[in-house]
């Protein structure tokens, strides 16, 4: 499977899926994108050589909405050798705050993973959000 079908897979799969969460979804040669509700993006890119995931970053992109990004990649930065999943790592709210990547080593599992945790966050927020406006008087 080449990466363009790859991402059509994951598109499509998504759009069933996720559409509590994503507004729409597109992709070409190079990544996939997928627009969620809240006005935020998740960009997909898979390096295919010998299988699609072996060199991957999946980019939540929040940094209009609040400032953050979040981020699974296995980009072997040298800096970040001592988490224990190197050269899997994920960049929790920003850059610099780099923790373990649990996420699985196929693309269609992957993208439900980080889907998975971004539902999470987006209910979260959404409950939080609820809460706070019907608070008693």
């Amino acid at each position: 499977m080449n990466r363009r079908e790859a991402y059509r897979l994951i598109c499509r799969m998504v759009e069933r899926e996720y559409a509590d969460i994503v507004q729409k979804t597109n992709f070409n040669e190079e990544s996939a994108r997928i627009y969620l509700t809240d006005g935020s993006f998740l960009e997909i890119w898979l390096y295919k050589h010998e299988n699609l995931m072996e060199k991957y970053a999946f980019h939540w992109e929040r940094r209009h909405i609040n400032g953050k990004i979040f981020r699974h990649d296995n980009a072997p930065h040298a800096k970040w050798r001592r988490v224990k999943t190197f050269p899997k790592h994920f960049h929790n709210e920003n850059e610099s705050n780099v923790i373990e990547s649990q996420i699985p080593d196929d693309p269609i599992l992957a993208t439900k993973h980080f889907l998975n945790f971004i539902r999470k966050f987006l209910k979260k927020r959404e409950s939080h959000n609820n809460r706070r406006l019907t608070l008693p008087r």
